[in-house]
């Protein structure tokens, strides 16, 4: 039997959508390959009545799925070590999404992803269950005071959409450079009962999984001091 979630058409996504001005090269492939590779408005129900093959008009055995993936350097890589796989990234704020399409030329674009510029939560409630084989949630906004805690992309209820979405074994990787992140993911991810997390020792969730790509991102927390936490959990089977 399906496992089902109540799903809220809400406005998620804080802060401001755009950043420091940008060159109009980067502008236009919101006009070119944004329009071809977006995950389209009518995928988008919420009522997790989608399938991957539906948002790819094609038969999709293995799909990732990244929520905020910044400038898209993670998604870039893991496209590149599995080309035979599909890709979905969410990314709202319009110079990650820009940062990450421009690398594509206007002619060659890959056909074995999709984009979201909104709410992740919006293409998960989409999908059907056990759709997803990997789900990266990386350096996600910590949002460190007490009265922004609900918006943190690890939540309770969050978890229970992305364990809908993932195929039993699935994997959901979590980091952080934020202490105080890692642990309240840690806490909210292992209170839920979907969730295995792998980790055998301490080393193990300051150890970055194999074939592991750093990001700029995190190589700048680490010349600061701050020290990156990986958190690999899998989806139990379902009953």
């Amino acid at each position: 039997m399906a496992e089902t979630v109540e799903h809220h058409k809400v406005k998620r996504v804080y802060g401001r959508r755009m950043g420091r001005p940008m060159h109009k090269a980067r502008l236009d492939v919101l006009d070119t390959i944004l329009p071809r590779r977006k995950v389209g408005e009518e995928l988008l129900t919420e009522k997790a009545d989608k399938t991957p093959d539906d948002i790819f008009g094609e038969t999709v055995d293995r799909l990732h799925f990244e929520i905020g993936f910044g400038n898209g350097e993670h998604l870039h890589y893991i496209m590149e070590q599995f080309p035979d796989d599909y890709f979905i990234g969410a990314e709202p704020y319009i110079n990650g999404m820009t940062a990450f399409l421009k690398d594509f030329g206007s002619e060659d674009v890959p056909k074995n992803f999709r984009v979201h510029m909104d709410d992740a939560l919006m293409v998960l409630n989409s999908l059907k269950d056990a759709s997803v084989d990997f789900l990266y949630i990386l350096n996600p906004d910590p949002w460190p005071k007490s009265r922004h805690h609900k918006r943190r992309i690890v939540s309770p209820q969050n978890l229970e959409v992305f364990a809908r979405v993932l195929k039993d074994g699935g994997v959901m990787l979590q980091t952080t450079d934020v202490d105080d992140l890692a642990e309240w993911m840690v806490t909210q991810t292992v209170n839920c009962p979907h969730f295995e997390w792998t980790a055998e020792r301490p080393e193990d969730w300051k150890t970055a999984p194999n074939g592991w790509m750093a990001t700029r991102y995190e190589n700048k927390g680490k010349d600061a001091g701050r020290s990156q936490t990986y958190l690999v959990y899998k989806r139990r089977p379902r009953s």
